[in-house]
């Protein structure tokens, strides 16, 4: 599986010496190319901008229509289904992906991983299930998949800092998802912050790509 992922991965080198990295994962049907340009425009010189794109799978919740997706998309109710097999395989990719950097030399804590919807909310459970501590997750308008075995599952030191951003007039991921994600997220880790934009929906916004930036630069400066 890894290797079909990466036949298809948009990778933006670093400007200057590479010494962190921004991994971040598209939303259901789009490709790693949809988010690459705004992740390079926001990064610090010396980060390395990494997008895969997800493996074509039929998704339940489109009708079994086939396009990219992390993982099957059973239901977006609270309480809803969902696909544990698909996640934790998925997450295991992600891993990978994470473990690839630190052996090109890249340490844990230099490393980022984000994404939007979809890719937003596998980006967030991979990094609560990872043991070493990232630089960070950004979080786009998603959700907490499995969230029932949090914070028993939680992995990750809980000083992780995890940016959780959602648009209040989302009609997608709904902002109540939002918003218990960030209720669960503020009893497991000690440097969280949600931010939320008014009348904005499943998107995202320049004043969002700013709040981005400025925790990416925050987190990853030039060394």
């Amino acid at each position: 599986m890894c290797s079909r992922y990466r036949d298809y991965t948009v990778v933006i080198d670093a400007a200057t010496t590479h010494t962190a990295t921004l991994i971040f994962l598209h939303g259901l049907g789009d490709t790693g190319q949809g988010w690459s340009r705004a992740m390079a425009a926001i990064r610090p010189s010396c980060v390395k901008v990494v997008c895969p794109t997800a493996e074509t799978m039929p998704v339940t919740l489109n009708a079994g229509y086939r396009m990219p997706s992390w993982f099957d998309l059973k239901s977006l109710d609270i309480g809803g289904p969902e696909d544990e097999e698909g996640i934790k395989s998925a997450t295991t990719y992600v891993h990978s992906m994470i473990e690839d950097e630190i052996e090109r030399g890249v340490p844990a804590n230099r490393i980022i991983i984000g994404g939007f919807s979809q890719g937003g909310a596998l980006a967030l459970y991979s990094a609560l299930k990872f043991p070493q501590r990232l630089a960070g997750v950004v979080a786009l308008s998603c959700w907490l998949p499995l969230h029932k075995s949090f914070p028993a599952e939680v992995r990750c030191p809980t000083d992780l800092p995890v940016l959780l951003c959602h648009g209040d007039c989302d009609p997608v991921v709904p902002y109540k998802l939002g918003q218990m994600t960030a209720s669960l997220l503020k009893m497991i880790l000690k440097d969280f912050e949600f931010k939320s934009y008014r009348g904005l929906m499943h998107t995202s916004s320049d004043e969002e790509l700013s709040d981005v930036r400025q925790f990416v630069h925050s987190k990853l400066p030039l060394i």
